[in-house]
């Protein structure tokens, strides 16, 4: 019996140490490495289940290549093109967005980020803005509609863009959908097969066997864009569900508030892009590049300077994260964010931190209780230390903020599905879109500044005297931070 056990205890620790040496070579971030060592070693069963959930590092392994041109030739010409092109859109700036020319070209140098000019944008505030304007769009449509999800919810709005998409398809317009396996779940046996037979081409993305779970609940697909015949396009925080939507007389506490935008122009072709992309992954289909999709047969009208950043586990640099730490290095007044989920991480820390101490106005609006308790306690662990840079963070209380947005000197607006968390620039595929221009920038500083009158401002010194037994929740949950 004493040998049994004695052979189960070596097995145990041998099987501790490979973990331990799996997570050391896997794990590229230094504080993800620390946490999962710790859960391992002092919560040995339960610290392996959690990492081989959601810790398991896919990144080195790529999940799928972005290239979707065989020809390595024809990729050179277009990768040339890009890069000609948006020099002669960066031409265009005035003098007051130069200061941005770092930050076009990292996006260009990271992904092809094609910069692009003469684009209408069009903020859209909260679901009833940016439905209303997607189902016009969605029955305006000639040639394709492409659309991929992280939730699509079986309710009134979903059925309603389910109905448009049935209609233009079976009027002969080519409809393709993606959706997450996990976020849209609900519509796997109601909505999907009601798609596929009406003619609509429909996918899920990376899907979800029970078997699998483990390694596939991660790197799910939390973008949200719709191209329309190759010049229009929509992205943003709000994904297809009716909680979005705010009906008159609502109870405050379920007011949603969401930021989406839409673009007619050029800067929708790298979405379009994107979507091909995500296309040739998780379909059986081969979408190759075609002229339709990247449709230039509109007039073209001044407009907005667009690019697009989009990261994922199968890129090989996080370049959402790192392209807004190089706008907020950038700033020279202001910088107000607003996002729902707020972990971000040492590099994004210090982005704010110097820049507050540098004297630039940074102001934080974040929810006052969010969707998640877990997250709540981590984000409001960075609080104090943000706050006595100098960082005004404030707490929205009119229902929940789930907005993902960023305004620089009112010249610079980022919009788009990622949020401030690890998740977001690790795990999950996203995109956000940079519009450089100083008309958008100021709507969207307005639009922030509106928030802030159903906000409040958290005092230092009152969060400082806070008890011990709220303040230790939130260090524990920090410890996971990177984990969540």
């Amino acid at each position: 019996m004493l040998n049994w056990l004695l052979i189960a205890e070596i097995v145990y620790v041998l099987g501790i140490a490979a973990v331990c040496l799996r997570i050391i070579y896997e794990t590229e971030s230094t504080s993800k490495t620390l946490a999962y060592l710790l859960l391992t070693i002092f919560v040995p069963i339960g610290g392996m289940i959690v990492y081989f959930v959601i810790g398991t590092n896919y990144r080195k392994r790529k999940l799928y290549s972005k290239k979707i041109f065989k020809d390595e030739a024809l990729m050179r010409t277009v990768k040339t093109r890009i890069f000609r092109t948006s020099a002669e859109s960066w031409q265009t700036v005035g003098p007051e967005l130069k200061k941005y020319k770092k930050l076009f070209t990292l996006l260009l140098n990271s992904n092809w980020s094609s910069l692009s000019t003469n684009n209408q944008v069009e903020i859209l505030l909260n679901g009833e803005e940016k439905f209303a304007s997607v189902l016009a769009a969605l029955k305006a449509a000639k040639n394709h509609i492409h659309m991929e999800y992280y939730i699509f919810e079986d309710d009134e709005i979903g059925n309603a863009i389910k109905d448009v998409l049935i209609e233009r398809a079976k009027a002969g317009v080519e409809v393709r959908f993606i959706y997450d396996d996990f976020g849209s779940r609900s519509i796997r046996k109601t909505i999907v097969p009601e798609l596929l037979a009406a003619g609509v081409k429909a996918y899920p993305f990376y899907r979800i066997f029970f078997i699998a779970l483990a390694n596939r609940l991660n790197y799910r697909n939390h973008r949200k864009i719709i191209v329309i015949d190759g010049n229009v396009g929509y992205t943003g925080g709000i994904n297809i569900s009716d909680r979005y939507i705010n009906k008159p007389g609502a109870a405050r506490e379920h007011f949603w508030r969401d930021t989406h935008i839409k673009i007619t122009g050029p800067g929708v072709y790298y979405l379009q892009y994107l979507f091909i992309c995500d296309w040739n992954f998780c379909s059986d289909q081969e979408l190759d590049p075609d002229r339709d999709f990247f449709n230039s047969d509109v007039p073209e009208q001044p407009g907005a300077l667009v690019q697009i950043a989009a990261s994922g586990p199968d890129s090989d640099d996080p370049t959402i994260m790192l392209s807004l730490v190089k706008a907020i290095g950038i700033a020279e007044r202001e910088i107000l964010i607003t996002t729902p989920y707020f972990i971000p991480g040492e590099t994004l820390l210090d982005a704010l931190t110097v820049a507050a101490l540098s004297g630039i106005k940074v102001r934080l609006l974040v929810p006052n209780q969010s969707d998640s308790k877990m997250v709540d306690l981590a984000a409001r662990s960075y609080y104090e230390n943000l706050m006595r840079a100098g960082v005004e963070i404030y707490l929205y209380k009119k229902g929940f903020v789930h907005a993902k947005t960023l305004v620089a000197d009112r010249s610079l607006a980022v919009i788009g599905t990622a949020n401030m968390d690890h998740r977001s620039f690790d795990l999950n595929f996203e995109v956000n879109s940079l519009i450089y221009d100083t008309r958008i920038g100021k709507q969207l500083t307005e639009v922030f500044y509106q928030d802030l009158l159903d906000a409040e401002r958290i005092n230092l010194e009152a969060w400082q005297h806070r008890s011990i037994l709220k303040q230790f929740p939130e260090k524990v949950a920090r410890l996971f931070s990177p984990l969540l």
